[in-house]
């Protein structure tokens, strides 16, 4: 009953605020999340995505970005050209020297695979701001299927997703770099949106030590809230109070393999 009662209060109430993406002089983007506590940042906003670049750990607070069908016709190849951020000063950004043998991957936080749809954000995906110390083994394993996963979920409908590491107060793995000091992640986050079109909003949020593994989505998943208390970051909060702590506070992966 609970069930029925939120899909008609989405049909009554959510459907007119997704018929216009626009409030005033500004647009919605549901994927931006709020802060909790001041972090050093860089808000730049690339074709593809948003980036909260810290400028004290040298990787992203987050990465936030909507994926749709449009976005996954596949018009450009990989890049494979990691660039320092043409957007931040010279002396302060990061280069992919930076990573030379240092044993971590440069993992995406926005992937490549999601760029493919324009030269521009493809290019841009591989600037050194939407990049983090990341093991390989995660970065080319269940890492990979999470983003695979967002593709297949995005044929269907629009997701909104936003992603970033977790940082310890005692960092577990320290720190790489030559010329600067890059944090690398002691986990990754990644949080999802989607059913905006249809009226019957949905969220789910992953967590991944940044480690070794070989395990299927459900080994990763929590809710919005979880996440949220571990990141201090406030997500999807341009949707109506109620829709946003039902979808934050429940979450079914079978939901999503319809």
């Amino acid at each position: 009953m609970k069930r029925l009662k939120l899909i008609l209060l989405c049909v009554l109430s959510f459907a007119p605020l997704i018929s216009c993406t626009n409030r005033g002089n500004y647009t919605i983007k549901y994927e931006i999340p709020i802060s909790n506590k001041e972090l050093p940042e860089l808000y730049l906003e690339r074709s593809g995505y948003t980036v909260s670049f810290n400028t004290e750990t040298n990787i992203p607070n987050w990465v936030a970005w909507e994926l749709n069908a449009e976005k996954l016709i596949e018009r450009e190849s990989r890049s494979n050209k990691f660039l320092p951020d043409p957007d931040i000063d010279p002396v302060l950004a990061i280069t992919t020297d930076e990573y030379k043998g240092c044993g971590w991957d440069r993992g995406h936080m926005c992937p490549a695979g999601d760029n493919r749809w324009h030269w521009k954000a493809m290019d841009e995906s591989f600037y050194m701001s939407n990049i983090c110390p990341q093991n390989h083994n995660l970065n080319r394993g269940d890492w990979k299927e999470l983003e695979e996963a967002c593709r297949k979920w995005a044929e269907i409908e629009p997701v909104y997703i936003v992603c970033g590491p977790i940082l310890y107060r005692t960092p577990k793995y320290g720190y790489i770099g030559k010329e600067h000091q890059i944090r690398i992640p002691d986990a990754f986050f990644k949080v999802v949106l989607t059913g905006l079109e249809s009226g019957i909003p949905r969220a789910v949020g992953f967590i991944y030590k940044n480690e070794s593994g070989n395990n299927k989505l459900d080994k990763y998943i929590n809710s919005i809230d979880q996440v949220e208390r571990i990141t201090s970051l406030d997500f999807f909060s341009e949707l109506p109070d109620d829709i946003e702590d039902e979808i934050e506070s429940n979450y079914n992966l079978k939901e999503w393999s319809k």
